[in-house]
């Protein structure tokens, strides 16, 4: 602008006669002008238009048909995996190659990576069989990555003769829909037309998940051979999937140091966040809520000021912890390796989709300590495949024993492994002649995975904040070993400022179903012992926030509860300010221990049947249970049965049914772990 006003200061000081210069000065600065726009316009456009052409072409270099893939590589069996922790993936690579061993060839697949409508054509194949490992995640939900395959179940009326398939499922008893997705694709491909060659496999995690596989998978291989007519090649030595790479000189910026998907994310963080590209949120409370005992209970703040993330109160935030470094220095040191080698593990397989079993190149370091799951005990197959270099030959004996599914076995597994909670530095520590190469041990461990809380705030009152409560996790196992929870002792060390630097926790977050009814005058009844009163203080400061605009706001009743009132009764005085302004309109904690008979939510739920009742049949409130899935959520159900049995005039079979129909309804909800 200044130049412009320049021009024209110019030309109104010249006299008349000058007026064609003027015009023609005038001419030139348009001209001028409007090429310099067109070049501006050109060059921005021509930037803007730069990433398009990438972003459509980043899909075609994977293959999207397992079909042709397999013909490809020449592999006839294909396991796919539903899984959300990580175990039902790790069942598919195992059963891929064991395939090997028996003169087949296999691959491991994720469904959402695949056109699965495709499978109809695996008859193509000869001697072709798809296994399915199905994880079940919710109220009998598929997995995040089996959603699309799920739906494309649900609506496909294809044919799928002369397909071969069978499934293992992975779930836990104690939640109502167990096993539900591994049970519904097993009788889906049936009616379909798909040919079951073995039966559908049920694993229980509240059992033991790890025998559950091993015992179907020794069934299953021998009723595959005698379908086939193959025999197995008798090797049962162990199968690398990957190498070693090591980087003696490369640059530090391309090095891998604890991102979960783009190299240098978590310094230059671009939306939008999720599970391959968390959030870093400083953490701005962190504070015990327990008065006394021996526990710790904490409270945590997260700011997600500009991550244009959204939550609704229900949602779960999940996190990404580190393992302790005490115990990642302790493996190296076990191991005689230097951890700050820089290496890449590079899949044998040139064909498969997994380059690498973590982001590489990196260190063991950062392998071990943001990558690796070191704390959890380890399955029988890795304890399998490190056996072989083990020197001392009853410990080769031993860890074999321990992989196979003869009663002897399983008992020693359970024994040593399980009941005493050795994770794999125990093992190394109590085995000294097992000192295994790192990188095969990298290899063989699981990913470490999200943990993912209860959100306990409402985005309608912090919009830049997300809140978890959590309680610490430590224990001493049989053998006199001090246990810590990875996700919960990371985050008890998560200081507002750490020697002038903000802690961050890397997150993201998981939508769920567990959401206030759509009409703010339904009432609602909250019952959350322990932490599981988390998402709870989410609904209250929502329905506070509700009778602020002036909404009509049902009744809001939340049983909690506590071992000691004086100890550990969490968020007493947010609670009880709740409950004074009305927001709360009735307020029932149950303190386990403060008497000699042991009180809980339950007996709660009973005194007041009368209240709860009127509720539930005739105000049409919605029922809210958080918290434990093996013990207090059952027993809360069998609560409500017994009420609807007293005061609705029920037989037992009619109040499951109704509390049945509650849930279909979405009245009834549940947000629980084991």
């Amino acid at each position: 602008m200044a130049f412009h006003k320049f021009s024209d200061s110019l030309c109104s000081r010249q006299p008349q006669s000058n007026g064609r210069i003027c015009e023609s000065h005038n001419l030139d600065l348009f001209l001028f002008t409007l090429i310099a726009g067109l070049i501006i316009y050109w060059f921005m456009s021509r930037k803007k238009a730069e990433p398009i052409p990438e972003f459509k072409k980043a899909p075609s270099t994977r293959e999207t048909s397992f079909i042709e893939k397999m013909k490809k590589t020449g592999r006839n069996i294909v396991v796919f995996y539903g899984s959300q922790t990580g175990t039902g993936e790790e069942f598919a690579n195992r059963l891929s190659k064991d395939a090997q061993r028996y003169g087949m060839k296999g691959m491991a697949a994720d469904p959402e990576e695949y056109d699965m409508s495709e499978l109809s054509r695996l008859a193509e194949i000869g001697n072709s069989l798809a296994i399915f490992c199905m994880a079940t995640y919710g109220e009998g939900d598929p997995t995040d990555n089996a959603q699309d395959f799920y739906d494309w179940l649900q609506e496909t009326d294809g044919e799928l003769d002369g397909v071969n398939y069978t499934v293992f499922a992975l779930g836990n008893k104690t939640y109502e829909h167990y096993n539900a997705m591994g049970a519904y694709v097993d009788k889906r491909l049936e009616e379909l037309g798909a040919k079951r060659v073995f039966d559908l496999g049920m694993g229980d995690d509240d059992g033991n998940l790890e025998e559950d596989f091993v015992t179907w998978r020794e069934q299953f291989w021998p009723a595959m051979c005698e379908h086939f007519g193959v025999e197995a090649s008798g090797e049962d030595s162990s199968i690398r999937q990957y190498e070693l790479k090591e980087h003696n000189d490369i640059n530090m910026n391309k090095v891998y140091t604890g991102e979960l998907g783009r190299l240098k994310s978590f310094e230059t963080q671009k939306p939008p966040f999720d599970a391959k590209n968390p959030f870093l949120a400083p953490v701005t409370v962190n504070r015990k809520l327990n008065k006394a005992g021996d526990r710790h209970l904490m409270h945590l703040e997260v700011d997600i000021t500009g991550s244009k993330i959204r939550y609704e109160s229900g949602d779960h935030v999940a996190v990404y912890p580190t393992n302790d470094t005490a115990i990642v220095n302790r493996l190296g040191q076990i191991l005689g390796v230097d951890l700050d080698s820089v290496i890449s593990l590079n899949n044998l397989d040139e064909e498969s989709n997994k380059k690498h079993p973590f982001p590489c190149p990196t260190t063991y370091r950062t392998a071990l300590t943001h990558y690796l799951d070191i704390i959890h005990p380890p399955r029988t197959n890795v304890l399998y495949e490190l056996a072989q270099y083990a020197t001392d030959p009853k410990d080769q004996e031993n860890m074999r024993k321990m992989a196979s599914s003869a009663p002897e076995g399983k008992a020693l597994y359970q024994s040593f492994v399980l009941e005493d909670n050795r994770n794999i530095l125990a093992i190394l520590e109590d085995l000294p002649s097992l000192r295994p190469p790192i990188d095969h041990l990298c290899e063989l461990m699981p990913r470490l995975q999200a943990r993912y809380y209860s959100i306990a705030s409402s985005s309608k009152v912090h919009p830049n904040s997300i809140h978890i409560c959590a309680v610490l996790v430590e224990y001493t196992t049989k053998t006199g070993r001090l246990t810590k929870g990875v996700a919960t002792t990371w985050l008890k060390n998560k200081l507002v400022a750490d020697n002038g630097h903000k802690s961050t926790v890397p997150m993201y977050i998981r939508k769920s179903q567990f959401r206030l009814p759509f009409k703010a005058s339904n009432p609602v009844i909250m019952v959350g012992p322990g932490t599981g009163i988390a998402p709870f203080m989410g609904f209250i400061q929502e329905r506070g926030w509700l009778k602020e605009q002036g909404k009509e706001v049902g009744e809001t009743v939340l049983y909690c509860g506590c071992r000691h009132k004086k100890e550990d009764y969490l968020y007493q005085e947010e609670l009880e300010e709740a409950e004074k302004m009305g927001v709360i309109t009735k307020l029932n904690v149950a303190f386990s221990r403060d008497q000699e008979q042991k009180v809980y939510v339950q007996h709660l739920l009973r005194t007041n049947k009368e209240d709860l009742w009127r509720q539930i049949h005739t105000d049409n409130a919605h029922i809210y249970i958080c918290g434990d899935a093996r013990n207090m959520a059952r027993d809360v159900q069998t609560a409500f049965y017994e009420i609807a049995e007293e005061l609705g005039g029920m037989t037992r079979t009619q109040a499951t049914d109704y509390i049945k129909k509650l849930m279909t309804k979405g009245r009834y909800s549940q947000d629980v772990w084991s």
